[in-house]
């Protein structure tokens, strides 16, 4: 993206990586404006600079809340609610959680791991 003379922007730092992978830092130049979400801001990365960044959101159309929340500066929070600032922003997934590949997390509770074990040794 070319900045244009004036135009606000921020950096975000997003961790990439995956479960067989030594994870990185990538930053992204995105244009800011007031009111602007994270998950605004990894959206348009998405769509202009990297098709490839895993995220993960589903909002009201599929009526599945909470998928978005990563750590955003060292703060486990809803991407779709944490603000954007016109500075540096880190995001990266979800601690004590299986990394898929960059913030998508393993989400399946425990309890249903723990029945899908027992239920493979026969128990």
């Amino acid at each position: 993206m070319s900045a244009i003379s004036g135009e606000k922007t921020a950096l975000l730092r997003v961790w990439r990586g995956g479960p067989d992978q030594e994870g990185r830092y990538d930053t992204f130049k995105v244009p800011y404006e007031d009111g602007m979400s994270v998950l605004d801001a990894l959206r348009w990365i998405r769509r202009h600079v990297d098709s490839s960044l895993a995220i993960r959101y589903s909002c009201i159309n599929a009526n599945a809340c909470k998928t978005c929340m990563a750590v955003v500066n060292d703060r486990v929070e809803y991407t779709c609610t944490a603000r954007l600032e016109p500075t540096t922003v880190t995001v990266k997934p979800l601690p004590k959680r299986s990394v898929i590949r960059d913030l998508v997390t393993d989400t399946t509770p425990a309890e249903e791991k723990l029945e899908s074990f027992n239920q493979e040794r026969g128990q």
